[in-house]
């Protein structure tokens, strides 16, 4: 998509695109390597009409993969010269969506809902009508490159469109940029609001701020790549669910190889899913990163010899903390009810 997108633009002049191409066609990329891509992104993402074009291909992408249950991150952006604002950007976000004609979304007000994605066990979740059903909530990211002021902009945005699908905050970005200081006001007064947080956590080494952001309990975490022995320990006494990025951490270089990622690894403190810890597998930018939902949850299967009784129960128990409300969390455990029969698990 995004080499799609740099070739039109190339074309109409707004960038050159030799001078991007091989930062799209690259496969494996460091963690800078990453945030350049994300930077290229940006400047693609510069018009409404491209904004809501992206928003529906992706529903579209993952409902073609089967995933039932998606919480879309999306990072409110202002453009003055596309006389873009943060609100508009999201109400062409929300455009895209609800141009989707190749499945129903639900993306109901007040979900309460990553880069999250949840089960391709269940294929056969269907509306009335017989047609294929994904429920959709947005988390709006902060980015770490913003000001306290713009941070708290997106947490005004959010809670202004939450009757819109808008389910909840995330704090991401380069993780070298920023402090998170910067961003605390903002988070405390989407906790005190009610808006679940999920942050992305410690992707490099930096021990204060892991322990700042555990210390906050958001109600997940992403990654968790560069913990030490005690933030592991402080972060299974919190019990704060993970969301595990196999094929980004690897690629990215965060981790060295799926075989020793904190997934499931021994005798290390963190073999998270050994020690029953909450989990969600999840795609990160499946884009970027070159991934499904499937590939994510296939690669964890043959890494770590998990059967499909065990990946059953992995993408069943995840349903649990998903930032859901209580209808959508019981129509998704019916669904897989219905699923476990039929597999005869």
């Amino acid at each position: 998509m995004e080499w799609e997108l740099a070739r039109e633009l190339g074309e109409k002049g707004a960038i050159a695109f030799s001078d991007v191409e091989h930062v799209i066609l690259k496969h494996d990329r460091a963690l800078s390597e990453v945030f350049k891509l994300f930077d290229l992104i940006h400047t693609l993402t510069t018009d409404h009409k491209t904004v809501a074009r992206i928003s529906k291909e992706v529903i579209e992408d993952f409902a073609a993969d089967n995933v039932v249950y998606l919480e879309l991150r999306t990072t409110p952006k202002r453009n003055d010269s596309k006389a873009m604002s943060k609100h508009s950007y999201m109400e062409a976000v929300l455009e895209g969506i609800r141009s989707v004609d190749s499945v129903e979304v639900d993306l109901s007000g007040r979900l309460n809902v990553e880069t999250s994605a949840q089960s391709h066990f269940a294929d056969d979740l269907r509306n009335g009508n017989g047609r294929k059903k994904i429920y959709v909530g947005l988390l709006l990211s902060i980015d770490r490159r913003e000001t306290a002021e713009a941070a708290m902009e997106t947490v005004e945005l959010a809670l202004e469109m939450r009757d819109l699908g808008v389910v909840g905050i995330d704090l991401s970005g380069n993780p070298v940029v920023g402090e998170w200081l910067t961003f605390l006001p903002a988070l405390e007064f989407a906790k005190k609001k009610g808006l679940p947080i999920t942050l992305h956590c410690g992707e490099v080494p930096n021990p204060d701020e892991i322990h700042a952001m555990l210390d906050f309990l958001p109600r997940r975490i992403g990654h968790a790549c560069c913990f030490e022995d005690d933030d592991w320990k402080l972060l299974k006494r919190l019990n704060i669910p993970v969301e595990i990025c196999l094929t980004s951490n690897i690629r990215t270089e965060t981790i060295a190889s799926a075989d020793v990622h904190h997934f499931a690894i021994i005798p290390r403190a963190a073999d998270l899913y050994k020690s029953n810890h909450p989990l969600i597998l999840c795609t990160d930018d499946a884009g970027v990163f070159s991934t499904s939902l499937s590939a994510e949850y296939a690669l964890a299967s043959s890494t770590f010899g998990l059967g499909k009784r065990e990946m059953f129960e992995l993408v069943q128990q995840a349903i649990d903390f998903i930032f859901a409300c209580d209808r959508v969390k019981a129509e998704l455990k019916m669904t897989f009810a219905t699923a476990e029969r039929k597999l005869n698990l």
